[in-house]
């Protein structure tokens, strides 16, 4: 089946109030459906509150971040992720990742795939550089424009 048709297929079941669609065409079978079959993979972002201004400030002990984790300096490129989506740094579980810390990029080098509605998406460099940190871990979700990797 052509994926021009598949996606207009998407295309009508998100305009129309079905929860789920089945086409056959000869020998193939596609099934698309709003509802997931598997275990729902969820992230709630967390926000610190301010403490009241009359509150005297707690002096926190400074946490050791990881180095996957490192913020990305102010003249750094940052990759960020082009839709919703889950993160995976390898091609396969167990596979060697795409890119780390430190490696040198080219433009059009997959950085790493986002699975979207179960659709393997491979996000490519958009300069040359070397990557200084990666800011999501293996298998973790993201949100659209969320920052993925930063690039000197």
């Amino acid at each position: 089946m052509d994926i021009r048709k598949v996606k207009k297929l998407i295309e009508l079941l998100e305009e129309s109030g079905i929860a789920e669609l089945e086409i056959r065409e000869g020998e193939e079978t596609v099934r698309i459906s709003r509802m997931p079959t598997g275990p729902i993979a969820t992230h709630v972002p967390t926000y610190a509150t301010p403490a009241p201004l009359a509150a005297p400030p707690v002096a926190a002990a400074p946490a050791a971040a990881p180095p996957t984790a490192a913020a990305p300096k102010s003249n750094d490129h940052v990759v960020q992720a082009p839709m919703v989506g889950t993160f995976y740094s390898a091609p396969a579980p167990g596979a060697k990742a795409f890119v780390q810390i430190g490696d040198e990029v080219k433009v059009g080098q997959v950085l790493c795939i986002i699975e979207a509605m179960k659709m393997m998406n491979q996000i490519e460099s958009e300069r040359a550089g070397r990557i200084t940190s990666v800011l999501v871990q293996n298998g973790d979700p993201v949100e659209f424009g969320q920052p993925l990797f930063s690039i000197a």
